[in-house]
C-alpha cells in the first residue's frame, strides 16, 4: 500500500478543481496517506515547489473557484529530460503516486511521465469543454455552461429591446460541447461548433426571412474554434443589414463559484482517485458514464477524441 502520494491541477483551471482535490486530500488522510500539494502544475513539479498538506489545508474552498494549487505552462516537461527532473522531485520527498486534475493535454503529460518512470498516476478530467474521452463528465463543465446560459439570457433582453442580432462566443477550440449545451439551453437559433458545417448565406437569409416576419431578435452562440466572432458579426450585419453585435465571453467562464453538480461529482472522482492510488492502482482516468463514476484507461483516454454526441446536434435544430 502506498504511503505517501500527491496532488496536482494543471492546464485552465474549472471550478470545482478545489472540490476534487479537497476530496483527494482527506480522503487519503482519513487513510493515513501523507499528502503533498504540488504549486503550479509541472511547472511546481521542476520547481520541487511543493508542500505537505493536511485536513485544515483544504479548509473553505469547495465553494471557491479557480484552484488553491495554481496552473502554469511548463514547456520544460515535455522534454524528457524535464519528467525525469520532475519525478527525481517527488522521489526526493518519498512521493509514490501522483493524482493529476486536468485535461487532455495534462493527462498526456501524465500517461508519459508514468511510462518513463514507473510512478503510478491517476487523472481526473477537469475542463470546461467537457471533451476527454471516456467521460460523460468532466469537473468544471457544468459552471461553465450555466455561466454562459446566464449570459445568454441577459443578452437577450438588450437583443429585443434593440431589435439585434447578437454573437456570444463560448471557448471551445476544438469542442463545441459547452457552445452546443448552453445554445440549446439558453435559446439560441444558431449554434457554430468545430465538429458541424454550417452555411453562412442560408444562415443569413433564414435571419432576414425571420425578421421581416417580425422576429424582434437573434441569438447566436459560437465556439471559438468554429470561427471568429468578430469577424463573423461583420459578415453577418453585412448580409443581413441588421444591426449585429458581438459579446466574447473569454475567462469570465472559467471563474465563478462551482455548482452543486461540479461540487458533488468532483469530490465523488476525488475520493475515487485517491483511494485507487493508494491501493496501487495506475493509469486510469475516473470519469462518469450515465451518472455512475467508472476507471478508463489512461493512454485510451488521451489517445482518443471524444465527438459531440450528434443528438445534441439533432436537437438544436428542432429547437432552433
Amino acid at each position: 500500500m502506498i504511503k505517501s502520494i500527491a496532488v496536482m491541477t494543471s492546464g485552465g483551471d474549472s471550478p470545482g478543481m478545489n472540490a476534487a482535490a479537497r476530496a483527494v486530500v482527506r480522503t487519503a488522510i482519513f487513510e493515513g496517506v501523507d499528502v503533498w500539494g504540488i504549486n503550479n502544475g509541472y511547472k511546481g513539479m521542476l520547481d520541487d515547489d511543493m508542500q505537505q498538506l493536511t485536513t485544515r489545508s483544504v479548509s473553505d474552498l469547495i465553494q471557491r473557484g479557480g484552484t488553491f494549487l495554481g496552473t502554469a505552462r511548463c514547456p520544460e516537461f515535455k522534454t524528457a529530460e524535464g519528467r525525469r527532473k520532475g519525478h527525481d522531485n517527488l522521489k526526493k520527498h518519498g512521493i509514490e503516486g501522483l493524482v493529476i486534475i486536468g485535461g487532455d493535454g495534462s493527462l498526456t503529460g501524465g500517461s508519459m511521465l508514468s511510462a518513463e518512470t514507473g510512478i503510478p498516476i491517476v487523472g481526473l478530467p477537469g475542463t470546461i469543454d467537457n471533451d476527454v474521452w471516456g467521460t460523460d463528465y468532466t469537473i468544471g463543465a457544468d459552471t461553465a455552461a450555466n455561466t454562459a446560459v446566464d449570459a445568454i439570457n441577459k443578452l437577450r433582453d438588450t437583443a429585443s429591446a434593440h431589435r439585434r442580432i447578437i454573437i456570444v462566443e463560448v471557448m471551445g477550440h476544438t469542442s463545441g460541447w459547452l457552445a452546443m449545451t448552453a445554445g440549446i439551453a439558453g435559446g439560441a437559433e444558431y449554434i457554430l461548433v468545430p465538429e458541424v458545417k454550417y452555411d453562412l448565406d442560408a444562415m443569413c437569409e433564414e435571419i432576414k426571412e425571420s425578421y421581416s416576419k417580425g422576429k424582434r431578435y437573434s441569438i447566436i452562440v459560437v465556439a471559438e474554434g468554429a470561427c471568429s466572432a468578430m469577424g463573423l458579426g461583420k459578415v453577418v450585419g453585412e448580409k443581413t443589414g441588421i444591426d449585429t453585435r458581438v459579446s466574447i465571453l473569454g475567462h469570465i467562464q472559467r471563474g465563478g463559484s462551482p455548482s452543486v453538480e461540479d461540487r458533488m461529482k468532483a469530490s465523488m472522482l476525488g475520493e475515487k482517485a485517491a483511494l485507487a492510488i493508494i491501493s496501487g492502482v495506475t493509469n486510469v482516468v475516473f470519469g462518469f458514464d450515465e451518472g455512475k463514476v467508472v476507471s478508463i484507461n489512461l493512454f485510451d483516454a488521451v489517445n482518443n477524441k471524444k465527438t459531440l454526441d450528434p443528438e445534441l446536434v439533432r436537437l438544436a435544430t428542432v429547437l432552433a
